[in-house]
């Protein structure tokens, strides 16, 4: 089967793209896309643990320790032991880190919302949910060993 009718590959150049236009919009602020949406979950989730941070982002606990690491370095999040698990680190944002995200996710929003304008509100409405089966199919693909 030729690349060109491969659906695989079709999603993988549209995340590609997706990803190199959410970098180029939050360089600005000095973030990455990763660290971009470590932010972003913190700002709605704080307290999040590392490891949670890192299933939510669909990153390994080793490449979210990274990405928080960097974040600390730069005062843009803290790190304090959970109240009763004391092995758990809670991650919040500083005051540094709420306007860090402010700034980028400005433009990150604009790439979402010119993304969206290409398409009518039913042709987004059936976008999301043919992603969506594609989503739970390969998560079952992937549980049950389908071929």
């Amino acid at each position: 089967m030729p690349t060109s009718e491969r659906i695989g590959s079709h999603l993988k150049r549209a995340e590609q793209a997706l990803n190199g236009a959410k970098q180029a919009a939050v360089r600005p602020s000095g973030l990455t896309v990763p660290q971009y949406a470590a932010l972003l979950l913190l700002d709605e989730n704080p307290g999040m643990s590392a490891a949670a941070l890192a299933r939510a982002c669909a990153v390994t606990p080793p490449t979210m320790n990274t990405v928080l690491k960097n974040l600390q370095e730069r005062g843009l999040i803290e790190r304090t032991p959970h109240e009763w698990h004391r092995n758990i680190l809670e991650t919040r944002l500083t005051a540094d880190g709420a306007a860090v995200l402010a700034d980028a996710d400005v433009r990150a929003v604009r790439v979402e919302r010119g993304l969206a304008a290409e398409f009518t509100d039913e042709e987004r409405a059936t976008l999301v949910e043919l992603l969506g089966r594609c989503v739970g199919f390969l998560e079952g693909a992937r549980t049950t060993g389908t071929d």
